[in-house]
């Protein structure tokens, strides 16, 4: 027969079984004193479940002392489905766990209070055991939560994926049969590399995805309703759910600007509004938009279909789109005197720029723009003819790709 462990003239097992009920009350108003979240629990829970919950680990405890053994996986199958529960309500783990500790130490508080130099033996006896029990609570605990938190996500995943499949399919039966917003922003993304990215090794891909994870973060920040994404390390689809007004432009854009902050490199944006059945063109309007930002080399931020209204509709694909970009044709032999007249039509008409970012004397800027008049016949310091030489570069940028 295992000896009793004795603390002060009192067999320990039987100390905390016949103070259970009382030390237990003890304990929750001590769980809803130290941990704050506890604080906030309604009344009837901390009196309810919690302190049932609490009644069983005294027990447990007891048992322990009396049989001088580990809690078996039945002892501590209430546990599991007590973190279960906390998992499903939202209480952080680390909640749950401090009052786990909190307890284990108020229970070794309780009992060794008045311990004596005799108890000495049994002391170390009920400490070791103490430690067991935290050793086994504290891995049951984490295992259930993580399981019941694992399963949570995987479902709130499946949801959010048949969200997003509903919306790029446009079918009504599919729309019907998901919880969507009234309206989306739907935000076609280019993603710059990070400069950790381009490591061959693990850290590579770990960059990427910590990318992706701060731009996702960053989305959600400011959204009442949880983003759905389509997104890899270059970019993709965002649709951020509108449930009262639709944001203005400046939103729009300072939501781009967050993104690009959290992640560390350069975000494009092509944002459109649509109700669910017209996600489909507008995610095919701002794919396209977002197209046009990179092929005209736009600086990084947000775009709407106004911004570059000209350059989209010169780069549809028609008749007149391979005749405007052959108007340069006859500068194709000399690729200076093109890349020459595209600059002076990006700085504004202005020779100064053009020559340092071409890193040429002015003189050579002017040289070759006349010889690009004399070859081509469109001169950009006539109006008319500085229109059709857009025209025409736009075009030619859409058929270079």
């Amino acid at each position: 027969m295992v000896p009793a462990l004795t603390l002060a003239g009192c067999v320990a097992h039987e100390l905390l079984e016949r103070q259970t009920a009382k030390l237990a009350r003890q304990l929750v108003r001590g769980f809803a004193e130290e941990i704050p979240l506890y604080r906030r629990l309604p009344k009837e829970e901390l009196d309810g479940e919690i302190t049932v919950i609490t009644e069983h680990n005294l027990r447990l405890i007891a048992r322990m002392f009396r049989d001088r053994r580990p809690p078996t996986r039945a002892e501590l199958a209430p546990l599991r489905s007590s973190a279960a529960r906390r998992a499903q309500e939202g209480v952080p783990l680390e909640a749950l766990l401090a009052a786990y500790h909190l307890g284990a130490r108020k229970v070794w508080e309780h009992l060794f209070a008045a311990a004596t130099p005799a108890d000495f033996e049994d002391v170390l006896a009920a400490n070791r055991l103490i430690l067991l029990y935290t050793e086994s609570v504290t891995a049951a605990v984490c295992t259930a939560y993580l399981e019941e938190r694992e399963g949570m996500l995987s479902h709130e995943q499946h949801a959010l994926h048949a969200a997003v499949s509903a919306l790029l399919g446009g079918d009504r039966a599919a729309l019907a049969g998901v919880r969507l917003a009234p309206r989306y922003l739907v935000l076609a993304l280019a993603v710059g590399r990070h400069p950790d990215e381009e490591s061959d090794e693990p850290g590579g891909s770990i960059a990427g995805r910590r990318k992706l994870h701060r731009i996702r973060t960053a989305l959600q920040r400011g959204a009442a309703e949880p983003v759905l994404s389509v997104l890899d390390t270059t970019g993709g689809l965002v649709f951020v759910p509108i449930t009262g007004e639709d944001p203005d432009w400046y939103e729009v854009g300072e939501t781009a600007a967050a993104m690009a902050k959290a992640a560390g490199v350069p975000v494009w944006a092509a944002a459109e509004i649509a109700a669910p059945p017209g996600v489909p063109e507008a995610v095919k309007l701002a794919e396209e938009v977002l197209e046009v930002v990179r092929v005209f080399e736009q600086p990084p931020g947000a775009y709407r279909l106004a911004d570059v209204l000209l350059e989209y509709q010169l780069t549809r694909p028609t008749q007149a789109t391979a005749v405007l970009a052959g108007l340069l044709d006859p500068l194709l032999d000399n690729p200076d005197l093109l890349r020459t007249l595209t600059v002076y039509l990006d700085t504004g008409l202005d020779r100064r720029r053009t020559a340092e970012l071409l890193h040429v004397h002015p003189n050579t800027v002017d040289y070759r723009l006349r010889r690009a008049v004399s070859l081509t016949g469109l001169d950009p310091v006539d109006p008319a003819h500085l229109q059709r030489i857009g025209a025409a570069l736009a075009a030619r940028r859409r058929h270079r790709k």
